[in-house]
């Protein structure tokens, strides 16, 4: 929905204070950028790029249609993909390395983990299948600000109608009540309230059946509220030390705390609603709308790095201090986390994942590849394996 031109900016300004809006772009954003050279990069030398170069190819069909990046794409072809030497060379070749950097000018953040979990789930209610996934409602506004107020292009706005008034949506503790305000619009059921909510936080999920048979869902919009961390509240109200935060832990608070669960999942506002996949199978999309790879998709904040970018990452293994150093492709995003030096690894589907997933909350260190000028006026970076 386009915001029509009579309508007062401090109208705007007022929904945007309660749908979610995006923290403003740094003055000299550049300046988060800090180009560097590949012997600068820790762990660079050592490490293996060719399964990041199969993921730069991949993100090749939406980057071979933008300026700047045809020319790398096209060489890439020439690559010989199982050739570790020949592809450290592409990249040297081709682009310029950007170590990033917060506005205080810290080269570290955090690093995250999401996947894809499993859940059991029907296409029928029923009292063990009770807990409803929802897909878009019908009500829910979609407010495009940018080509009326340029300034609040950054804001992600989400609403409805109420009589001659646009307000906030529903928030979580509202659509999960007693008046149900979007029954119809139920994809599945699921059978447990703490499983969805960490559904809505990863974004994608496969729905298992008892027949066997399963499906994919996947994000499709959000209600505009902001997220609010539950383990940061746990943390605030003493339940568990930083120490035992974890996703796991989490879980077994909300068993040992039944009473206590449905109150704390709707202090976050934060709703998600999905869509239902054609496969059950394999990776959802991220950002890109391109399958995701497990080990090697990152989700950043895209006012800082560009999708489908080659970024090399320097961090640790969950809950290890083993160094976990490789090069990856920024191939999705997230609407909970902000800021250059921020990443969230894609772990894959299933068990296995979750538990890196759930474990993973390292500081770590970004660097931004970037494709070189058509125009080579500077000798490429050292360092050539």
């Amino acid at each position: 929905m386009r915001i029509p031109r009579f309508l007062p900016v401090f109208c705007v300004l007022v929904l945007a204070g309660c749908l979610s809006p995006v923290p403003e772009k740094p003055v000299a954003e550049k300046e988060l950028r800090v180009a560097t050279t590949y012997d600068r990069i820790s762990g660079w030398a050592e490490s293996d790029p060719r399964p990041g170069f199969d993921v730069f190819m991949q993100s090749c069909s939406s980057l071979e249609r933008r300026d700047g990046w045809r020319d790398a794409c096209e060489a890439a072809e020439w690559v010989d993909s199982e050739n570790r030497t020949e592809v450290l060379r592409f990249f040297h070749e081709h682009f310029t390395p950007h170590r990033l950097q917060t506005p205080d000018g810290e080269s570290t953040g955090l690093i995250t983990g999401y996947y894809v979990p499993n859940l059991n789930g029907s296409r029928e209610p029923s009292d063990r299948f009770s807990w409803p996934l929802y897909g878009v409602p019908d009500d829910l506004l979609v407010i495009d600000l940018r080509e009326v107020y340029p300034a609040l292009g950054d804001y992600r706005l989400r609403g409805r109608v109420e009589g001659r008034r646009v307000v906030p949506y529903l928030t979580r503790a509202e659509i999960d009540g007693e008046q149900t305000p979007l029954e119809g619009h139920e994809l599945l059921w699921v059978d447990d309230p703490v499983e969805l909510f960490f559904l809505h936080i990863q974004g994608s999920g496969r729905i298992q059946f008892e027949d066997g048979s399963a499906t994919m869902v996947n994000y499709a919009d959000q209600n505009g509220h902001p997220y609010r961390s539950i383990g940061k509240l746990l943390l605030d109200r003493g339940e568990m030390t930083r120490h035992q935060m974890s996703m796991q832990n989490i879980r077994a608070w909300a068993r040992d705390n039944p009473d206590k669960t449905r109150d704390l999942l709707d202090e976050n506002p934060s709703y998600i609603f999905f869509r239902e996949l054609d496969t059950a199978d394999g990776n959802p999309p991220g950002a890109m709308g391109l399958p995701l790879t497990p080990g090697y998709s990152l989700a950043v904040d895209p006012r800082y790095v560009p999708l489908g970018a080659p970024v090399f990452l320097d961090t640790r293994w969950p809950g290890e201090e083993r160094p976990l150093r490789r090069l990856m492709g920024a191939q999705d995003t997230g609407g909970a986390f902000w800021g250059a030096v921020r990443g969230d690894f894609y772990w894959g589907v299933g068990e296995v994942a979750g538990n890196y997933a759930g474990r993973m909350k390292q500081q770590g260190a970004l660097w931004l590849l970037l494709p070189r000028e058509s125009e080579k006026q500077s000798p490429p970076p050292a360092g050539v394996g």
